[in-house]
């Protein structure tokens, strides 16, 4: 038996005649950048997550980036995030000019410890982004009441966390402002690259939009009037589709980016968006088998906080004997996954920031033991059962 980690070409037969469909329905349309499918989806998401406005853009790393710079952060400044999480967390920092400052975790959840932030903030800091990580919400009440003490923005990085609650609320409402990949490895996921912002700031909103195409034209000129507190009346323009022509795209207020969701991947994530909530509870479904079979086994099962629903991005194990479990297991045929084999304070491209091996104990103990097994919606009762089995063996 071979059971990948992932297996996108079953999720693709379960809706392959409606993804044909609508991207057949975009190549004959000739509508590829922006459009109605990019709107649509917007909209959809924004109503599904419950906020005021979601910005599309090109990936998950491009999300956090605007993110930071809609919120102002920039040269000089300190962002506070967890060391035991993908690069693209501190990357989007250090990309904005800021400084990433690294904050160990929680062996049983992954997540960023709360107790260990407010001993990092310093007069340079400027925001907390809390990653919720394999799909599991960060102890958000205890963060939020760090930032407002401090003054501190939040950025929810919900990466692996669409459709994840937290004491009710989905993943995204969180803070001052939220940021999605849709990754094929996703939940959600897409045909190729695709990120989203989401806020309740209409300021953020317009900054975002702006940031996302150059910062031109109409919302780059909002967007520029807001950053410098400016209030002159708005050019518009009624020059043909933004999508094909507007003369104002010419005029630019701001330093943008190429950064925009392709009309074929909103059409695809439009379809896939309905499922989601169903695919989530198919992976708890298995999660749940997971932990009655292997409660007693040598690894040690994802614990999951009583306040949050998780959907499962990663069903992550403990193990003292990592390489011959996943070898063995590679043996029989069933894919895993090491996340993450080096926490961030530890990478090479951070060795000037200072921090050694023994700073984040939690994390580097966790980095040594820590692997995923296959969780996705499709695995059939006989592959979860030859998993445990040759897990136990």
């Amino acid at each position: 038996m071979n059971i990948p980690l992932i297996d996108l070409k079953a999720q693709y037969k379960s809706i392959a005649e409606d993804l044909d469909r609508v991207t057949k329905e975009v190549l004959s349309s000739a509508n590829y950048i922006m459009g109605k499918n990019v709107i649509e989806f917007e909209r959809e998401f924004a109503e599904y997550i419950g906020v005021k406005h979601a910005i599309s853009v090109a990936n998950g790393t491009d999300a956090l980036v605007i993110a930071l710079k809609s919120l102002g952060i920039g040269n000089g400044d300190e962002v506070i995030t967890s060391t035991f999480t993908y690069f693209a967390s501190a990357e989007a920092i250090s990309a904005v000019g800021a400084t990433p400052v690294f904050v160990d975790v929680e062996k049983e959840t992954f997540n960023i410890d709360p107790t260990k932030i407010e001993e990092k903030i310093t007069n340079k800091t400027k925001a907390i982004i809390p990653v919720h990580i394999f799909g599991q919400c960060a102890k958000m009440d205890e963060i939020n009441e760090i930032a407002k003490k401090h003054n501190l923005k939040i950025v929810e990085d919900a990466a692996q966390a669409s459709g994840s609650k937290y004491k009710g609320k989905m993943a995204g409402t969180l803070g001052d402002a939220a940021c999605f990949s849709f990754f094929p490895t996703k939940n959600l996921s897409c045909a190729g690259d695709g990120g989203m912002i989401v806020t309740n700031d209409d300021n953020i909103a317009t900054i975002a939009k702006a940031l996302r195409t150059h910062g031109s034209g109409e919302t780059g000129q909002k967007a520029y009037n807001l950053l410098n507190n400016i209030n002159d009346e708005i050019e518009t323009s009624k020059d043909g589709d933004d999508t094909v022509y507007n003369a104002l795209k010419y005029y630019n207020y701001l330093i943008g980016f190429n950064s925009r969701l392709d009309a074929i991947q909103a059409a695809i994530l439009r379809v896939k968006l309905p499922h989601l909530d169903d695919w989530n509870s198919r992976r708890r479904e298995v999660a749940k088998i997971y932990n009655e079979k292997l409660k007693d086994s040598n690894v040690v099962v994802p614990t999951v906080d009583e306040e949050n629903e998780t959907i499962y991005h990663q069903y992550v194990l403990q193990c003292e004997n990592r390489e011959d479990m996943i070898n063995k297991l590679k043996e029989n045929g069933i894919a895993t996954g090491v996340y993450y084999p080096v926490p961030l304070h530890l990478q090479k491209v951070y060795k000037d920031l200072g921090y050694k091996e023994g700073d984040m104990p939690v994390a580097e103990y966790l980095s040594h033991r820590t692997f995923a097994i296959p969780v996705y919606p499709e695995l059939t009762e006989n592959e979860i059962n030859y998993i445990v089995e040759n897990i136990k063996a």
